[in-house]
């Protein structure tokens, strides 16, 4: 039989207010996740939401009896279940590294920075040309593991005569975890001198790739990181300074953002504790070493799923339905925290421009078609830095220029060796620095 009209509507009623008043208490907890950066784990935030609603609900029961008296608490009880998910970590607390790659050994070498980092070294296997000049290869992140993607160009670098060296930036991968004060661009820099130095086979090449073009942009501005560079190759790079970062402008072709097929795969992002997190880090309302989340927890935590659209990005439209797996789930590593706190560095940075304008160290910049970079990022580096002796525009590729699909590794290959050899470039030299205000007009 259905209940009375009138009767139907109270408890209507009372379920909405039941439901407001857990949402506000969520949402309570949550303000106090921002106000207290995440202390002692969420519990601060959590017992002190706990307890305001525990005095409300004896405040709005004061003139019940019986069992009534207890109706107020309900709110209180799902509210405190609800939050309580946010304080409970799901994943190891101390670091798991990725383990060790069948096809490469992982050394370990602490630099007189006092980072501890993971070294993968490829051998010249040709028989035939041997090309005398370390590489070494910095990749993107900024604190993120070196993808099998990135491996297998490497291993085909090494297989045309290059002597390749590539780390994992500290924090990333298999190298080790820094305080997180201790992120910085800066601190990058004075990483890729000391690594050079651990080296110890004179000068070398450097190939930057997205943030590791930001370090080695950065690197090319101080004098005496330079030294040690013999060339130096800026590819896709992100912004170089404070002022840079700031610009907003237009970027490549068409990218597979938005036409790719979800990415699959389990997200952290799905579960409440470090849906909070990482969703407060980005807004700005954490701070990377919130006491929410440690940072050995956040790594381990994050997923290549929860990269979502940003791997799609990477990727020209046409190869939209054909993207193909970058890493390997056991491979993967990614530090969000470390890798923000790296972020905010550059965007404090004041102009690199003046820095940069003394560079001498011969210098090419690659720049994807469909780059998912806004295009002035590219063009500052290539306006303030008169050693750049080539620009190299690819065509049919997106951010990563080297994804292992058609021909595309082989002709960022052939765009590398012929700059390092200085043959002829196998593509024309565009945008020059003089047609800058045309490359950016015509959206190229």
């Amino acid at each position: 039989m259905p209940l009375p009209a009138p009767r139907s509507v109270r408890l209507t009623g009372r379920l909405l207010l039941t439901l407001v008043a857990v949402a506000t208490l969520v949402l309570v907890f949550i303000a106090l996740i921002a106000l207290t950066d995440g202390a002692g784990s969420g519990l601060a935030a959590w017992s002190t939401t706990l307890g305001a609603g525990a005095v409300l609900a004896m405040w709005r029961g004061r003139r019940r009896t019986g069992p009534s008296r207890l109706l107020p608490f309900l709110p209180v009880v799902v509210a405190a279940a609800l939050t309580a998910t946010v304080c409970v970590p799901n994943v190891p607390t101390a670091r798991r590294h990725p383990p060790a790659l069948p096809f490469v050994a992982t050394q370990h070498w602490s630099l007189a920075t006092g980072s501890r980092v993971a070294v993968y070294h490829y051998p010249p296997a040709n028989s035939g040309t041997r090309h005398p000049v370390p590489f070494v290869y910095l990749n993107g992140g900024p604190v993120r593991g070196i993808s099998v993607l990135d491996h297998r160009f490497l291993q085909l670098l090494a297989r045309q005569g290059y002597d390749v060296y590539a780390y994992e930036q500290a924090g990333g991968g298999r190298s080790d975890l820094l305080p997180m004060g201790q992120y910085a661009i800066s601190r990058s820099v004075r990483d890729l001198a000391a690594f050079i130095d651990r080296l110890d086979k004179g000068q070398v090449d450097v190939l930057g790739f997205s943030s590791g073009g930001v370090v080695l942009t950065r690197a090319l501005a101080d004098p005496s990181v330079a030294a040690r560079m013999h060339r130096a190759i800026v590819a896709e790079p992100g912004p170089m300074d404070g002022p840079t970062a700031r610009i907003t402008g237009h970027k490549g072709k068409e990218s597979a953002r938005g036409l790719a097929p979800a990415v699959t795969g389990p997200r952290s992002t799905h579960v409440p504790r470090y849906a909070v997190a990482f969703g407060l880090m980005r807004l700005g309302l954490l701070t990377p070493d919130t006491g929410l989340i440690g940072q050995a927890e956040g790594d381990n935590a994050f997923t290549a799923a929860d990269l979502g659209s940003d791997t799609a990005s990477a990727y020209c439209a046409r190869d939209a339905h054909r993207i193909p797996a970058e890493d390997t789930a056991q491979n993967f590593s990614f530090s969000p925290a470390a890798s923000l706190r790296v972020q905010r560095t550059v965007k404090d940075a004041p102009s690199l421009a003046p820095l940069l304008r003394r560079s001498r160290t011969p210098t090419m910049l690659m720049i994807a078609e469909c780059s998912s970079q806004v295009r002035q990022w590219a063009t500052a580096v290539l306006a303030d830095d008169p050693a750049i002796q080539r620009t190299q525009l690819l065509p049919g590729v997106g951010h990563r220029m080297w994804n292992g699909l058609d021909d595309n590794d082989d002709r960022a290959a052939a765009v590398i060796t012929a700059f390092l050899q200085d043959e002829p470039a196998p593509l024309p030299n565009h945008p020059t620095r003089d047609e800058i205000p045309t490359f950016l007009r015509d959206h190229e």
